[in-house]
């Protein structure tokens, strides 16, 4: 009997799927093409992680280990260490990490090594998708000639395409299956098999007409939110300079009219992984073609500056109690990068710590979702959020807004609050100091 096509093996759900990377991204995809029907390998360089998901357990927030166990003890999906495993795939897509260099441009040695590995034992009737988010023409001038180098074809003897991811940690609202997911294929056999296959896990897919298209997508979704937080964070600061004026109560009005204007918040800056790399991705890629993304790159700097702002409210704060910072105890409540998560990728808790850390006394920090986290070198654990603890630090800065803190608490027994969140709306006098509050 004749071989199925690829096709017939994604509708069948014969087809086996390999993820690279099994992170934020890799894991919870992993997971999706399990619960609907397909066997699923994962394949990460990380020991540690592939034996724990080997054993059910999860190490991301959004996948419960007890359905990630269930899936492994019914063979849907098993994790590894070796590319070999790569040669038993009908599909592969590429979840590795995409960070920047320390002069802020892109690093894709994740994207290439992947590749590279994956080109090795490259077969026919292939189907690779790129997640990873990355600049324009990644696919087609990076990843796909590393793909071709061997004589194999894309379009005739296998298929690639490139799906941002749209994984937003914590959101219980929008999940994988009924966020749409955009793809684009290198050709158009491409993009049909890639559309055919998240069919099956997405309520809706949008086809587009290239993978820079898609490319560029997923860098417009993250760039708008980070000029749009830009502008509040910079309208926070001229409301506290003019005196009497509160940014919040501002955004509330406006979010008032019915059309034409989206809420966004000001706070001690940006953190997670899209929103702080993708300007820098696409102004890196903007300048091959001799384009400066001004209006962009300041965008970031604005929201890059905000920690420093709030380290100089820490201060003021610290005045205002008569402590020198150099005796003074600090405490910061929440280390991840937004509320309700154990996610600490360039969060500004943790920058905003780093820059006063030789600067007071004394920093301890509490977080119900981080139980450690490393500062300039230095290991802080968690602490228990008491009472004692708020009346014996000389300052609390509410850097993450976890809606296990009570504000109104934590506002009566601390000396002096930073607050970067609005979370203590109720308590109006100067041992509250606002962001954006004059």
């Amino acid at each position: 009997m004749a071989k199925k096509s690829l096709l017939d093996r994604i509708q069948s759900k014969e087809a086996k799927i390999g993820i690279i990377g099994l992170g934020y991204v890799g894991l919870p995809l992993a997971v999706e093409f399990a619960k609907g029907g397909f066997s699923v390998i994962g394949i990460d360089l990380d020991e540690e992680k592939v034996r724990g998901i080997n054993a059910g357990r999860s190490h991301i927030e959004d996948v419960e280990s007890k359905v990630l166990k269930s899936l492994v003890k019914n063979g849907k999906i098993t994790a590894t260490t070796n590319y070999d495993d790569v040669t038993n795939c009908d599909v592969l897509q590429i979840c590795v990490p995409t960070p920047l260099t320390p002069t802020k441009e892109p690093d894709i040695s994740f994207i290439l090594n992947a590749t590279e590995e994956i080109a090795k034992r490259l077969h026919s009737d292939l189907l690779i998708l790129l997640k990873s988010t990355t600049f324009p023409e990644t696919t087609e001038k990076v990843v796909l000639p590393i793909l071709e180098q061997k004589g194999l074809k894309v379009g005739k003897d296998f298929y690639l395409a490139f799906s941002p991811e749209r994984i937003d940690p914590g959101n219980k609202k929008f999940t994988m299956k009924n966020t749409p997911v955009v793809v684009g294929g290198v050709t158009k056999q491409c993009t049909e098999l890639a559309v055919c296959l998240y069919q099956v896990i997405c309520d809706t897919v949008i086809p587009v007409s290239s993978p820079r298209i898609a490319e560029m997508t997923k860098l417009l979704e993250n760039i708008f939110r980070c000029v749009n937080i830009a502008l509040v964070n910079e309208l926070a600061r001229l409301c506290e300079r003019m005196g009497n004026m509160d940014i919040w109560e501002v955004i509330e009005a406006a979010s008032t009219k019915p059309y034409g204007f989206m809420p966004f918040y000001p706070g001690p800056g940006i953190g997670g992984h899209c929103i702080m790399v993708d300007p820098y991705y696409l102004s890196w890629k903007a300048r091959e073609y001799d384009f400066h993304t001004n209006f962009i790159e300041l965008a970031a700097e604005t929201n890059e500056d905000m920690p420093y702002y709030v380290v100089g409210k820490v201060m003021e704060a610290l005045s205002h109690v008569k402590v020198p910072p150099s005796e003074a105890k600090v405490l910061v409540l929440g280390a991840a990068f937004k509320r309700d998560v154990s996610d600490t990728r360039n969060s500004p808790a943790i920058k905003i710590m780093e820059l006063i850390e030789g600067k007071v006394s004394q920093i301890t920090y509490n977080d119900p979702y981080v139980k450690s986290i490393q500062v300039n070198g230095h290991s802080y654990n968690s602490v228990d959020l008491t009472e004692s603890l708020l009346k014996n630090s000389d300052c609390v800065l509410i850097a993450t807004d976890h809606s296990s803190y009570d504000p109104q608490w934590i506002g009566r027994h601390a000396k002096v609050v930073v607050d970067t969140r609005n979370a203590i709306k109720q308590i109006d006098n100067e041992k509250v100091i606002k962001l954006g509050k004059g």
